[in-house]
């Protein structure tokens, strides 16, 4: 059987206050798009173990620390089903603030689930997810969602982006995780994101903020130059999805006669769903 995990984007991201297990409560609304990686699992006779093949965009860690084979692994854990020989087409950017990796170890639990007919409910699966990372369990759901906590606790809102257009943007930067905290300082927002998506996406641009763009510009300014050009070329709202380097821009109209192949770039564009 074959799946399409898919993509999120973060639609603002507050930084609200620091755990004492060193991690940070924040708030944030995933939003699911539609740029997928292909996930093939097959059967094979005589497989004494699991086997991964991975193809597109190179990852550069072992087979076995990818999130696939976790999950497959966990899976493991609770019930029996033969070997498989397990195809990762990756199409989805790592390291980009769009929770690829978390997408495709979520689609591998539930296509495991399907496919051997094993009964897991959506809320086991999710219990599942949530040892892989805080952010997997979303894609069992995949669909909008306020996030909490450490972006594991979620509330189900009334938001839809359907017909708006959108361009993702990925330069070939990688963002450390204290870089992008390198100048947070926590405190609760003016206005929550719940109150400020059922404002115009309009108003969007002096409402919504990604906390960890302050830092993260400061060091690469490059990835501000995106978000700016993409206000230029008309975006209603642009912000960096998560702590980047990925930026992306929601537009009213088409984006074909946008571009920005001469700039080396991964870009993306596409349409919500």
């Amino acid at each position: 059987m074959i799946c399409f995990p898919n993509a999120k984007i973060n639609l603002g991201l507050n930084i609200i206050s620091k755990r004492p297990d060193g991690y940070h409560n924040l708030e944030t609304i995933f939003y699911p798009i539609d740029i997928k990686d292909a996930l093939e699992i097959v059967i094979k006779e005589g497989l004494e173990k699991d086997v991964f093949i991975e193809a597109g965009i190179k990852i550069d860690s072992a087979s076995e620390d990818n999130l696939v084979m976790k999950a497959l692994r966990l899976m493991r854990t609770k019930y029996d089903f033969p070997f498989l020989e397990v195809h990762l087409l990756k199409k989805i950017p790592f390291g980009a603030g769009l929770g690829g990796g978390s997408a495709d170890a979520s689609f591998m639990l539930k296509l495991i689930n399907d496919s051997f007919q094993l009964g897991t409910s959506d809320e086991e699966l999710a219990a599942l997810a949530v040892q892989l990372g805080a952010d997997c369990p979303f894609f069992i759901y995949n669909k909008p969602v306020f996030a909490e906590g450490v972006g594991e606790k979620f509330q189900n809102i009334e938001l839809s982006l359907k017909g708006y257009h959108i361009i993702l943007v990925k330069p070939d930067i990688h963002v450390p995780t204290k870089d992008a905290f390198a100048e947070i300082k926590p405190q609760q927002p003016g206005l929550s994101l719940k109150e400020i998506i059922k404002r115009p996406v309009t108003e969007w641009r002096e409402l919504m903020i990604n906390d960890f763009e302050k830092s993260v510009f400061a060091k690469y300014p490059e990835i501000k130059n995106i978000k700016d050009k993409l206000y230029h070329r008309g975006a209603l709202y642009a912000s960096m999805t998560g702590s980047g380097s990925s930026v992306f821009g929601i537009f009213e109209k088409n984006v074909d006669n946008i571009d920005f192949s001469d700039s080396g770039y991964f870009v993306w564009k596409g349409q919500f769903l």
